[in-house]
């Protein structure tokens, strides 16, 4: 059975934003919105602390926003 993740609603207004970036910078808003975090967020405890969530599931494919 497949596990239901949380998934948080965004701001409209950021929504917007990512999706005007996106087409500025000629890739997905998804893509835009992954480097985006990963770049804010790669050096604090909760990434480390999801890093090591993540390491005791299931092996899957190493996140990297590139």
């Amino acid at each position: 059975m497949a596990q239901k993740h949380y998934s948080p609603e965004i701001d409209r207004f950021l929504v917007s934003v990512l999706w005007h970036e996106g087409q500025k910078q000629k890739e997905p808003m998804t893509a835009v919105t992954n480097r985006l975090l990963e770049q804010a967020l790669k050096d604090s405890d909760s990434w480390r602390q999801a890093q090591a969530a993540m390491s005791m599931q299931e092996p899957a494919t190493k996140y990297s926003a590139q």
